[in-house]
């Protein structure tokens, strides 16, 4: 039995070597080097013996390799076929973890999620290529399959966003529409040199844990654009910004946001959910669909 951990570098680099493995720029390819923070990951999740998990990204197994010391059972899903034989290597001697071949935005997650766990919801814990975080959590909040929570690692500065509440520089319809599905918090701010190869800007990884009860909406869809059109045009009003963004009169608009209780002088990004809400439920279906 192996007793060499995966984030030694020195390991990182003997496996590199032995298989002749290249980084892949195009998949955004920095695997951690830091056992520190591996640990804390974990730690933060709340991963223990009763968890199932779902990775993303699992890379040479790094971050796998302590969820499956923890958790009760691990399913990593991983795009980059020339890392599978790497995977089957180091990850050999847990039987509680399964390689999964694919592409996350592609898979079938209720599917996967009913063949691969034995019921109840799922952690999903990952480290995120910068340049697919944003559709990932997207895909992975809209699907409506049950998730308990989400752990991942993503640029500090993508984190800081979708973790910003109303009135920061760093509000925006991100915020807003994680906000409206989970409650955000960044847990650990993590610097490049923790990577190979090393990246160019710092990460942080941000729990997002899935709201049982959300805020009650007219319409979803009719919510999130009119979140999208009020944030279009960032330096202007509310009601310039909601103007351009849905094609609507500013009149209308304007007795639109009184009847909220919203100022039309304001900005979007001193609005809360609340606010996006009552807005959003006065706007005719017409400037919609």
């Amino acid at each position: 039995m192996n007793d060499k951990r995966l984030y030694s570098p020195s390991y990182v680099k003997e496996i590199i070597n032995k298989y002749g493995f290249g980084f892949s720029k195009s998949l955004g390819q920095n695997f951690l080097i830091d056992g520190n923070i591996v640990r804390k990951i974990c730690e933060e999740g709340n991963i223990d013996s009763t968890d199932n998990v779902l990775e993303i990204g699992p890379g040479i197994g790094t971050l796998t390799e302590e969820l499956g010391i923890r958790a009760k059972k691990v399913v990593a899903v991983e795009l980059d076929k020339n890392l599978l034989p790497i995977l089957d290597d180091t990850l050999s001697q847990y039987e509680n973890i399964e390689i999964v071949h694919g592409d996350i935005l592609k898979i079938d997650l209720s599917k996967l999620f009913k063949e691969k766990f034995d019921g109840g919801s799922i952690k999903i814990v990952a480290n995120l290529p910068y340049y697919i975080t944003t559709p990932i959590i997207t895909r992975l909040l809209e699907e409506e399959i049950d998730i308990d929570s989400i752990l991942v690692m993503v640029q500090k500065e993508v984190a800081e966003r979708m973790s910003a509440r109303s009135g920061s520089k760093d509000y925006g319809s991100l915020s807003v529409f994680v906000n409206y599905y989970t409650e955000a918090e960044i847990v650990l701010n993590v610097p490049k040199t923790v990577f190979m190869p090393k990246p160019n800007v710092d990460s942080a990884v941000i729990r997002l844990k899935v709201r049982g009860e959300r805020i009650q909406l007219k319409d979803k869809e009719t919510f999130f654009k009119t979140v999208k059109a009020s944030f279009s045009q960032r330096r202007k009003t509310i009601l310039n910004s909601l103007s351009a963004g849905l094609g609507m009169e500013k009149e209308e608009l304007k007795d639109i946001l009184l009847k909220c209780d919203v100022d039309p002088r304001q900005r979007a990004e001193n609005l809360n959910i609340e606010d996006f809400a009552k807005i959003s439920s006065l706007i005719p279906p017409s400037f919609i669909y």
